[in-house]
């Protein structure tokens, strides 16, 4: 299921960037030190309400949805800063680095991405003049490049 390995990344990204262990986060949010492992390995049959209770440190909540898109916070841990294909939902596809994410109240809304043109330019000076970003909700997949 998608959105229960939506929601193991993003806890196990906002716990990492909070500095937390696994038993800190399940004593803040007032839960069990098993059920926060369960959450961040992706377990599918979580009580809502707890998942809530752990997002709610975070600035979050979560409820049943169905939009199916790449997870942004998978597409942090494994893609960032690497050489990535991206293809949108119009169908282009976008060859270059991932840079960094845009985030909007702690949420990840877009990508500063380099195309492939611009990359060594921009691994030299950083500029964001040769960045373009890219809407997270338009993009359909992700692949890393050799």
């Amino acid at each position: 299921m998608s959105n229960v390995k939506h929601i193991s990344n993003f806890v196990r990204y906002n716990r990492s960037k909070s500095n937390l262990t696994q038993q800190e986060l399940a004593g803040r949010a007032g839960v069990g030190l098993r059920f926060i492992r369960d959450l961040e390995q992706g377990k599918e049959t979580v009580r809502l309400d707890k998942v809530n209770q752990v997002l709610s440190l975070f600035g979050h909540t979560v409820w049943a949805g169905s939009q199916k898109q790449e997870d942004p916070y998978e597409m942090m841990l494994l893609y960032h800063k690497q050489s990535v294909t991206l293809v949108l939902r119009n169908r282009t596809s976008l060859e270059g680095l991932l840079a960094d994410p845009v985030m909007v109240n702690n949420e990840i809304v877009a990508w500063k991405f380099v195309p492939e043109k611009n990359k060594t330019d921009w691994q030299k000076n950083k500029s964001d003049q040769l960045v373009e970003i890219v809407d997270h909700t338009q993009i359909e997949s992700v692949n890393k490049s050799e």
